[in-house]
């Protein structure tokens, strides 16, 4: 198949919608079809370049912060790649898509959707991420203006296919994990001098609100061990300077920078424990990624998340925002070393049935359904 992707910012891994289609892309060219997207940044073979939009300067750091850009829709960009696409895949209903997504309407080419973007994602990064009623507005306005208009949807997990089915949306929704790539297998490397000496914990995410990194500093300095622990917060966004002053009260320094995906890889062989504290989560590639390298996750139990799927008992699980219960739960892991270790095995052993090659199979047979339901006649 020819398949265009649409995603605003394809070129910079340093967000996980950018690295989840950067992973779906390669691994679609393996699989025998061919690749091209229309994103911003400078033009290539692969690439249908547009302008990135600019914003006055408090809205532009505030995206930015996030990791991403937004682009400029461009009509005729548009026309040349539905022109040599069989499907058109939306990565995020960004005003590029929705632009673009009337232009592939009127041309009659097959197109898919993917929902990445939680609502939450926004409204924390807008101080009213609890709020049920401003949710569900951007819920509804994301139906209305964007998704209700196809007829697939791919859906990363069976919670967010439930919200989706609870707002109205009405296409068919595609349950399909995105996938761990097979580099990310058991293994355990000898600590670097920086790790040596103490219990790494580590979380990998951006620094934004629905993350909750807060929580997990804050348990880190309740633990009965504490003076054994290195918090590893991996990653980047607004919200840094606000961790690094509350991880002044860690008995150990804290550690925190993003760091490319072949060093992130090095540092879960390295690490102790994983910890995912976030209250609004699509899936999260990071928690899988960690324990199919071997980690044992302990995992924030929101409602709002799809993270607490992939725990194995109630021992990787915590009451979200819960600081005081995360802290027994870190302690118990470190004191009980030998059921550590039987874990790390269960639950690399576990993560195989997320493979990345499965994804795609699922996901070619979406494609498939769309090219056929749009070129049958009517």
């Amino acid at each position: 198949m020819k398949i265009v992707l649409v995603i605003d910012q394809f070129d910079d891994a340093n967000n996980g919608t950018t690295i989840s289609a950067r992973r779906f892309a390669a691994a679609l060219k393996e699989h025998g079809n061919e690749v091209r997207v229309i994103a911003t940044g400078k033009p290539a073979d692969y690439k249908y370049a547009v302008r990135q939009m600019r914003f006055f300067p408090i809205v532009e750091h505030l995206i930015t912060s996030q990791g991403m850009r937004l682009a400029i829709p461009n009509r005729h960009v548009f026309e040349k790649a539905a022109a040599w696409a069989d499907v058109v895949h939306f990565m995020m209903p960004s005003p590029l898509a929705v632009m673009g997504l009337r232009h592939v309407e009127k041309l009659g080419i097959p197109h898919t959707a993917a929902f990445h973007c939680q609502p939450e994602n926004i409204t924390f990064s807008l101080h009213m991420g609890n709020s049920k009623r401003v949710n569900d507005f951007v819920y509804n306005r994301f139906r209305d203006t964007f998704f209700n208009r196809f007829t697939h949807i791919h859906c990363p997990s069976n919670m967010i296919a439930e919200q989706l089915r609870q707002h109205g949306y009405t296409a068919q929704l595609h349950v399909i994990s995105n996938g761990i790539s097979p580099q990310y297998t058991y293994g355990k490397e000898p600590k670097e001098e920086w790790m040596q000496g103490v219990f790494n914990v580590l979380m990998v995410g951006r620094y934004s609100g629905e993350k909750r990194q807060d929580v997990l500093i804050e348990a880190c300095a309740k633990c009965r061990h504490a003076n054994e622990i290195q918090v590893i917060l991996a990653g980047k966004g607004p919200l840094e300077k606000k961790y690094r002053h509350l991880a002044e009260k860690l008995p150990n320094p804290v550690v925190m920078g993003f760091y490319e995906p072949e060093r992130l890889l090095k540092i879960l062989h390295m690490a102790d424990l994983y910890v995912h504290t976030s209250d609004a989560e699509i899936e999260a590639m990071s928690c899988m990624e960690a324990f199919a390298c071997g980690l044992v996750p302990v995992i924030a139990d929101s409602p709002r998340s799809a993270t607490p799927q992939f725990a194995l008992d109630e021992r990787s699980l915590f009451p979200a925002g819960d600081a005081d219960a995360l802290a027994e739960r870190i302690d118990w892991w470190i004191e009980h070393p030998q059921e550590r270790e039987e874990m790390e095995h269960r639950y690399a052993d576990h993560a195989k049935q997320y493979a990345l090659s499965e994804s795609i199979r699922k996901t070619e047979e979406m494609f498939r359904q769309a090219i056929e339901e749009q070129t049958k006649p009517q």
